[in-house]
C-alpha cells in the first residue's frame, strides 16, 4: 500500500511539473527573430486596469485574489502584427469616456492596415515597439515590450479611455487559410 501512496505522489509531481514546464520561454535568437520580421502574434494571459473603481469591484467579490490582475482565460485575447496588417482583439476594463450602445465596440476589437511601428532595443535587450494606428481614430498608441523569454508587456493608450496593461507572450503566425492555399 505504501509503495502506491509514494507512486501516486510521484506521478502528481511529475504532473505539477510538466504543467510549469509547458510555458516554456523562447530563445533569445527566436524573440529577436520574430521582432526583427515585425510578424508575430502576442496572446494576453493578464489584464491590468488603472481604474480604481474596477479595482475596488474586484477586492469586493468573495473568495477573489486580491490583485488587480484580471486573469484572462483562452487563447483569444490576441495582437496580431503583420507587414501591412494588424489584427486586435482585447478586452477592456475601465472607464470610457464616449461609451457606445454597441457592445462590440467597448473592448478592443479592430482591424488596422495603416499603422507606423518604430523599435528599438534598451539597455537589458528588450524590444520596446511603439505601434501607431493611423486609421483609428480613438487609439492613440500601443507599446509593447518583449523580453529576452518571449514574455511581453502591453500597454494601450486611447483618447476615449483610461489606460490598460496586458501581460502574456509572444509567438509566431499561424499561416492563414489563404497563405496555406498558395503552398
Amino acid at each position: 500500500m505504501k509503495k502506491y501512496i509514494s507512486l501516486i505522489f510521484i506521478f502528481g509531481f511529475l504532473f505539477l511539473f510538466q504543467s510549469c514546464s509547458s510555458q516554456a520561454s523562447l530563445d533569445p535568437k527566436t524573440v529577436d527573430a520574430l521582432v526583427s520580421s515585425e510578424e508575430f502574434t502576442f496572446h494576453a494571459q493578464h489584464a491590468n486596469p488603472m481604474n480604481y473603481d474596477v479595482i475596488n469591484v474586484m477586492g469586493s467579490i468573495q473568495n477573489a485574489p486580491s490583485t488587480r490582475m484580471l486573469q484572462l482565460d483562452g487563447e483569444n485575447y490576441t495582437i496580431e502584427l503583420r507587414k501591412n496588417n494588424m489584427e486586435v482583439v482585447l478586452p477592456y476594463f475601465g472607464r470610457q469616456f464616449n461609451p457606445s450602445y454597441n457592445t462590440a465596440d467597448n473592448s478592443y476589437r479592430f482591424t488596422s492596415k495603416d499603422f507606423t511601428v518604430s523599435k528599438s532595443q534598451n539597455k537589458k535587450g528588450n524590444w520596446v515597439l511603439k505601434i501607431k494606428p493611423n486609421d483609428r481614430r480613438n487609439v492613440d498608441e500601443i507599446i509593447v515590450e518583449v523580453f529576452k523569454s518571449g514574455k511581453a508587456f502591453v500597454s494601450m493608450r486611447s483618447n476615449d479611455r483610461q489606460p490598460i496593461t496586458y501581460d502574456g507572450y509572444i509567438s509566431k503566425n499561424e499561416e492563414s487559410p489563404k497563405e496555406k492555399d498558395k503552398l
